[in-house]
């Protein structure tokens, strides 16, 4: 197995490898903006440090959010292209239990809340319950501004940018900041392991149930930019 993990929902554009044992590379770029530009040397970079080319990759699982609709459209959209190239099953995973995954990789248990930046003032948040075996996501993920979000879930320890940027609705911060590509490849290893016959699922299909959750962009709102509506036809002449 060599599984390349993508992640392009946050601040992050970061790849990481996994060869079914364990992670053997990521590359993170912190830009918030310039998502296509690094994404592609990214996985370069990955495969290099690990002396494999693309052909050798197995897997490929990509975050599907939430996130802004212009970097989160990069990485699925790169995703697929790489596993429809190589003839590869491609999954998807939502990108908050990634940031859940780490915390728990870190050692930390009980309650925990993850929230990204969503712009405009407001974050993506989820809620989850770190247990001995792995990090539980209760509920969906949603858009909120931070200081809406109930205080039975402001009062966790955080998890992801939120903190950072909205403070005083969120006190208690606690690492990772974003998503990690490795984090991300090792949460979809262990989920293929816990699948019967997920190995060898479908390309570019994922059955509900099956551990992962599918490939559709998780928005959670409409894009900034919109088609402007058609313009009306003049009646002179």
């Amino acid at each position: 197995m060599l599984l390349l993990a993508i992640d392009t929902s946050t601040t992050a554009i970061t790849v990481g490898l996994h060869d079914g044992t364990s992670v053997v590379a990521e590359v993170t770029t912190l830009d918030a903006r310039a998502h296509a530009e690094h994404l592609a040397p990214g996985i370069g970079g990955a495969l290099a440090h690990v002396g494999a080319e693309p052909a050798d990759v197995t897997d490929v699982v990509v975050g599907i959010g939430p996130g802004p609709f212009t970097g989160l459209r990069v990485g699925i959209v790169s995703a697929r292209t790489f596993a429809f190239a190589l003839g590869v099953p491609v999954r998807g995973l939502t990108s908050l239990d990634a940031i859940a995954h780490e915390a728990w990789l870190g050692g930390h248990r009980g309650h925990l809340l993850v929230a990204t930046d969503a712009r405009r003032k407001e974050v993506y948040a989820a809620a989850y319950v770190l247990g001995a075996e792995r990090a539980e996501r209760v509920g969906d993920p949603l858009v909120s501004r931070a200081a809406d979000l109930p205080e039975e879930l402001r009062s966790l320890p955080t998890a992801g940018r939120g903190p950072s940027l909205y403070g005083e609705a969120l006190p208690h911060s606690l690492p990772p900041l974003d998503v990690s590509g490795g984090a991300l490849a090792d949460l979809a290893v262990r989920r293929l392991r816990e699948t019967p016959g997920a190995a060898d699922g479908p390309l570019q299909r994922v059955d509900p149930g099956d551990g992962f959750d599918g490939l559709e962009p998780l928005y959670l709102r409409r894009p900034d930019v919109s088609p402007a509506p058609a313009a009306a036809k003049s009646t002179l002449g």
